[in-house]
Formats: structure tokens, C-alpha cells, sequence
């Protein structure tokens, strides 16, 4: 394993706006991705309902988890696109986190570093 300028953008958004997302990693040159379906809590606030006579509360909120590791540009073009194409403007659009990444390996051909990527 080698040291490398390889980074992943991990980006907790709301589902719907997954599309557009998508949308604009692509045309940012990051259309290779890897989504998952999540549920969590931030500032988003609680929300109460009844079912069969009882009230709950439905603290953690359906969201979809999207990586894109990239080496080949910038992860400040990605984190951008992200952020243009998951904005409302409400509580819990998202968080986007970019972390290091030490290497990669592809494992059909056993290449390494960012040609993997």
C-alpha cells in the first residue's frame, strides 16, 4: 500500500434529492458512486404520529448514504456539486464528510493507488 492524493466524499442526504445528486456528480466528472440507504439523527427535528390509538415519535429519519472516491479531481468540485444539487434550504438537508484515503485496489486486475480509483 502506497501514500496517495486519493480522498472519499461521503454525503448523508435527503432520498429525494438522490436524482439530482447523481445529476451532478456526473457532470462533475464523479459519476462512479456508491449508495445506501440510511436512517439517522441530526438537527432535523423529531416528528410525533399515532398508529392504532398510540402516539410515537420518529426520531430518525430516512436518508441515503452516497461515497464517491476520487483521485483524478478535485474533492472540493465534488463536495460542491453535491452541496448545489442536495440544497432545500430546510433542516436536514445533509452533511458532506471528505476523508483520506491510503490507497485502493481494484480487485479484478490487482491494480493499485488512483489508477484504481
Amino acid at each position: 500500500m502506497s501514500d496517495s492524493d486519493i480522498e472519499m466524499v461521503v454525503a448523508v442526504v435527503r432520498p429525494d434529492r438522490l436524482g439530482e445528486v447523481k445529476k451532478a456528480l456526473a457532470e462533475a466528472g464523479a459519476p462512479s458512486l456508491t449508495v445506501t440507504n440510511v436512517s439517522g439523527r441530526g438537527s432535523q427535528p423529531a416528528k410525533k404520529g399515532q398508529w392504532r390509538g398510540e402516539e410515537y415519535t420518529v426520531d430518525l429519519h430516512q436518508k441515503v448514504k452516497v461515497e464517491c472516491v476520487v483521485a483524478d479531481i478535485p474533492a472540493d468540485d465534488v463536495v460542491k456539486a453535491i452541496a448545489d444539487a442536495a440544497h432545500t434550504g430546510e433542516k436536514g438537508d445533509g452533511k458532506i464528510f471528505v476523508l483520506p484515503v491510503s490507497d485502493a485496489v481494484q480487485i479484478r486486475t490487482g491494480t493499485a493507488g488512483t489508477e484504481a480509483v
